[in-house]
C-alpha cells in the first residue's frame, strides 16, 4: 500500500502517505522483534556464507515481490 501510494502520489507522498508508513512501520517492527524470524534470518545468512566461503561464489540475491 506504501508503495504504491508513493508510486500515485510523486513528491507528496511524504505528506499524503503517513498513514500507509506507519502501517509500513508496525509490521516491520513486528517482523524484527520477532524471535523466530530473527533465527530464521540468521540460519540463512550463515548457511549462504559457508556456501560461499567453500566455493567462492555469491549467489544472486532473492528479490521480494512486491505484493506480500
Amino acid at each position: 500500500a506504501f508503495t504504491k501510494c508513493c508510486q500515485e502520489t510523486g513528491l507528496l507522498m511524504v505528506v499524503k502517505c503517513r498513514q500507509e508508513n506507519t502501517a509500513l512501520k508496525d509490521c516491520l517492527v513486528g517482523y524484527y522483534s520477532d524471535p523466530l524470524f530473527y533465527e530464521e534470518c540468521k540460519t540463512e545468512y550463515l548457511k549462504q556464507r559457508e556456501e560461499y566461503r567453500a566455493t567462492g561464489i555469491k549467489k544472486k540475491r532473492q528479490k521480494l515481490s512486491s505484493n506480500v
